[in-house]
């Protein structure tokens, strides 16, 4: 079945998944990561250019975020874009049609996906809900995809987006929990501190696996 097709109950019926929200981040704990100028350019040039499909959201303004953090971090990660995501058929999770539209790898290799995948964004035109059940499948999904290849994450964290808008969400421990809190490209010191964060926790996670 698509990432696309499934929802909510599916999840919890075919793979065990509970679902809770609460506020996810706590600021305190956030490093503040400010953006640079070429980033706040390339948002107000995308915003002045406008988008008319999620192509182009994940084109013009996704893309470009997830960039600004990997060159942040000395690209330390591998973005793989509108790739496909091969887990078994037998759970459920379509090799046909298992594309996403961003995974974070900690591998180096670009040509094809490689495990430790750390973190999936999955950008919509509008509909941000359909979005995060899409992502959490596709956590699901990531989660069999590492635990094949050896590696064991506790947490994996994902995020449904329009571009201007963003919502996370994790999967640990067969729970995934959707952030309460929305953060917007208007906030970008907020945004790339979350995201920034998201990094460190999953590089931790990684010096065990």
């Amino acid at each position: 079945m698509p990432y696309t097709q499934f929802n909510a109950r599916e999840l919890t019926k075919q793979f065990g998944i509970q679902f809770k929200a609460t506020h996810l981040f706590d600021t305190q704990n956030l490093p503040v990561i400010q953006p640079t100028n070429w980033i706040i350019e390339a948002i107000e040039k995308a915003m002045k250019i406008g988008f008319s499909s999620e192509k182009s959201r994940s084109e013009r303004i996704v893309s470009p975020i997830l960039m600004e953090l990997s060159l942040m971090n000395d690209e330390s990660f591998t973005i793989y874009s509108g790739m496909k995501l091969n887990v078994d058929e037998a759970t459920g999770l379509d090799k046909e049609w298992g594309e996403c539209d961003f995974m974070l790898s900690f591998s180096k290799i670009q040509d094809f996906v490689v495990t430790p995948i750390f973190a999936i964004t999955e950008a919509k035109k509008q509909d941000i809900e359909s979005g995060t059940i899409q992502c959490a499948a596709q956590l699901i999904a990531a989660n069999l995809f590492n635990q094949e290849e050896g590696h064991n994450f506790k947490t994996l964290f994902g995020c449904s987006t329009t571009g201007t808008e963003w919502r996370f969400l994790k999967l640990e421990n067969n729970v995934i929990t959707l952030d309460t809190e929305r953060y917007f490209i208007t906030n970008l010191t907020k945004l790339m501190s979350v995201l920034q964060f998201i990094l460190n926790e999953s590089e931790k996670e990684m010096v065990g696996n």
